[in-house]
């Protein structure tokens, strides 16, 4: 006669210490728990409850300058190095890392309209009110009289400059384009299209001889380094103030307007823009994409800062404070966690990119728990309760009032086409698409 006896392996069911939790085993057949969804829907909502709970996005500042910062630059080399300039011309090279100032440079005279790394990260190059172009070393220790490795007087006013990818190049925008070398003391070229001022210009980190200006003419104009004339221009119906490329699609940009709405653009179709993101109630000064390409971050005279899905109308977060003012510039660091923003109260203002994420090392359970809560607010995130719930924000109550007169504005303009177009001839009144509406003109 045999005899089956039931026997199991230790290692699946006993605990290596006493401090771990006892293993269960489960049953997936879809029979045996006909509740199923009903348990992930309560447990989606509850972690999207705990997000709101634990959402505390600001983790720091830095303090020291005198008056209101005015630019902020980022290296692309080091994550935890940013400079910044202030409206009284001073600079500041600070390390992220333990919140320190490394350097502090009496750059200008007035105030600092321009800041960017070069490109092997070693170098920062300044514009101010003074006309002067000055290179500074990174890795130069503070002294009583910091002096710059070179120096250049311009005969125009700068207002903006960037630094190619590539290369010793840079750009400063003013009444035209220039493109200089880091070693010489001349501009290589100048770049002209009839604008009394450019505000900003910036190159294209794909494509490295690239770049686009905003022009006080409410223009957006196209330059490439290697060639002698512009290549095109739109022109839009209010200024724009602020540009930024996407880093993974080279042939999209974002523009930061003063109708306190932002652009993107796809530089194949410049007719119209591809996407407009509102949700300020005031001009947008400033903007920056994340080094993933998927979202982007601006800033406003609205005193408050909004993190869009590059592809989405409506921004996912707004961020702000009692003591923030105007937002003058932002930056997303390279490592696509954290977002740095200046505003006029000489603060520079670390914020998390993800106000939910927990900071520091995460045990293995940790992760486990995030990931699959994350899945589960995917999973149900079209249903109302838990939409509500995650698009929910608290504004301050100008910003909220503010909101209600734009949107009743809209509605009133809306109703008043919607009633010329009933009253009058068949198609004398045609229907345009929004995006239609902003762009003035091209020109090649």
């Amino acid at each position: 006669m045999k005899v089956k006896v039931i026997s199991r392996n230790p290692d699946k069911y006993i605990r290596e210490s006493k401090n771990d939790i006892h293993k269960s085993f489960r049953n997936y057949d879809k029979e045996l728990h006909p509740f199923q969804s009903t348990r992930e829907y309560i447990r989606a909502l509850n972690a999207t409850k705990l997000e709101r709970v634990f959402a505390k996005p600001f983790v720091g500042n830095l303090d020291g300058h005198k008056d209101g910062l005015a630019v902020l630059s980022k290296s692309h080399l080091q994550l935890s190095l940013i400079a910044s300039g202030s409206y009284d011309g001073e600079v500041k090279i600070w390390y992220i890392s333990n919140n320190t100032c490394l350097t502090s440079l009496p750059a200008h005279v007035g105030c600092c309209r321009g800041i960017t790394f070069s490109a092997d990260g070693k170098r920062v190059i300044t514009i101010g009110d003074d006309k002067k172009i000055m290179t500074w070393a990174c890795d130069q220790e503070e002294a009583d009289t910091p002096k710059p490795v070179n120096m250049i007087i311009t005969k125009n006013i700068l207002a903006s400059l960037s630094h190619s990818y590539e290369g010793p190049y840079f750009a400063t925008s003013g009444e035209s384009c220039h493109i200089w070398e880091e070693s010489r003391n001349e501009p290589l070229k100048e770049l002209k299209w009839g604008v009394d001022m450019l505000q900003d210009v910036k190159y294209n980190p794909v494509e490295s001889s690239l770049l686009a200006a905003c022009g006080s003419d409410r223009g957006i104009i196209l330059y490439d380094q290697r060639e002698s004339k512009p290549l095109r221009k739109i022109v839009m119906t209010l200024r724009s103030n602020q540009l930024s490329w996407n880093p993974m699609q080279a042939f999209h940009f974002t523009v930061a307007n003063e109708d306190f709405n932002l652009y993107t653009y796809d530089t194949r179709y410049l007719t119209h823009p591809c996407k407009i993101h509102h949700g300020h109630v005031g001009s947008v000064t400033s903007v920056d994409y994340s080094p993933t390409g998927r979202e982007f971050v601006s800033g406003s005279y609205d005193k408050t800062i909004r993190i869009f899905d590059a592809g989405k109308a409506n921004s996912r977060e707004v961020y702000h404070t009692k003591r923030m003012q105007h937002v003058t510039c932002v930056n997303w660091s390279m490592d696509n966690r954290y977002i740095f923003s200046g505003s006029d109260e000489m603060n520079v203002r670390i914020w998390k990119a993800n106000a939910a994420e927990k900071l520091g090392p995460l045990h293995k359970r940790e992760k486990n728990a995030f990931n699959y809560n994350a899945a589960l607010k995917e999973k149900y995130a079209a249903h109302p309760s838990i939409r509500r719930i995650a698009q929910h924000r608290q504004v301050p109550k100008p910003i909220y009032n503010e909101q209600i007169k734009q949107r009743a504005s809209k509605q009133r303009e809306k109703r008043k086409e919607q009633n010329r177009r009933e009253n009058s001839k068949t198609g004398s009144v045609p229907y345009i698409a929004e995006t239609k509406k902003k762009v003035v003109s091209t020109e090649q």
